[in-house]
């Protein structure tokens, strides 16, 4: 457990040196429409015990009629945080505002917790979230498609065009970003992964391997990883990294990956996120299903 709280800390030497700034995306702009950010509890069936907080964002553009396209973020206090360094809420606006972006509904998830009330932050022994995250299975996209979608669906339109539907994740929740659209590409198709744990804390080492033998699938992937990423007896992140771009580039996948000089944290990732959604986004137009 301490091992993989190393891991997921986000906090390593160095960090102070790394030269990432936040993008103007990334700060209010004067006449930008501002979105509204909900919070939320759940209590899974699918992660059967565990309860979890959650975020939804709705932007100022969102008619209540028009089905809105929807992106899923795992650690989504980390990315719902208007003064970390995703701040997506101020990225969506802004981005939304200049129409380089769909509409988008913003679902904001943390990791489950096995107890009957909400956890003060931190870790501790109850947390689910390597289950979650790290494990190659379909049950986090169920978890999605079956609890979460539904859910918000109840009081906004959401669209039902997997297209429409991207997911992105931090360190072992861009793995899950990747796993959830991997299990279930009729359900998202667009995968963003920041410093995505890719190596073998319960098999994500295995996923080049798969993907080049494995027939194509309709997923468009963006990854990012930092050359002083962690290496320890897991694997190396950063090499994990570089080969998922290779497997995806032999595959023929719409994929991308930015490389950094950063570590095992949020900085290059927050100073690319417009830019990155930018490239997931390109060319979508809503169906209106």
């Amino acid at each position: 457990m301490k091992t993989l709280l190393a891991i997921l800390t986000l906090a390593l030497p160095g960090l102070q040196e790394e030269p990432y700034k936040h993008p103007p995306e990334s700060e209010r702009q004067e006449g930008v429409p501002k979105g509204k950010v909900l919070h939320e509890t759940w209590k899974s069936k699918v992660f059967e015990g565990t309860i979890r907080e959650y975020w939804v964002y709705v932007p100022a553009q969102y008619d209540g009629t028009t089905p809105a396209a929807v992106m899923v973020f795992q650690d989504g206090h980390a990315y719902v945080n208007e003064k970390g360094w995703f701040r997506v809420p101020i990225v969506f606006d802004n981005l939304i505002a200049k129409g380089e972006m769909p509409v988008t509904i913003g679902i904001f998830l943390n990791p489950g917790h096995k107890s009957e009330t909400l956890p003060k932050p931190g870790w501790d022994e109850k947390n689910n979230r390597s289950f979650e995250y790290d494990t190659l299975s379909d049950q986090y996209a169920r978890f999605l498609v079956e609890e979460i979608l539904p859910e918000v669906g109840k009081t906004l339109k959401l669209t039902e065009d997997p297209d429409g539907r991207a997911i992105c994740g931090i360190s072992s929740g861009g793995i899950c970003a990747f796993t959830a659209a991997w299990e279930r590409p009729d359900a998202f198709r667009k995968v963003l992964s920041h410093v995505g744990s890719f190596t073998n804390i319960r098999g994500g080492h295995n996923y080049p391997a798969m993907i080049r033998k494995t027939p194509k699938k309709p997923l468009r992937v963006f990854l990012q990883d930092g050359e002083k990423d962690v290496d320890n007896q897991f694997g190396s992140w950063w090499l994990a990294n570089q080969q998922m771009d290779a497997a995806l580039r032999f595959a023929k996948y719409d994929c991308k990956f930015v490389g950094g000089v950063g570590g095992h944290n949020d900085k290059h990732g927050g100073s690319i996120l417009p830019d990155s959604l930018r490239w997931l986004w390109r060319d979508y137009k809503l169906t209106g299903k």
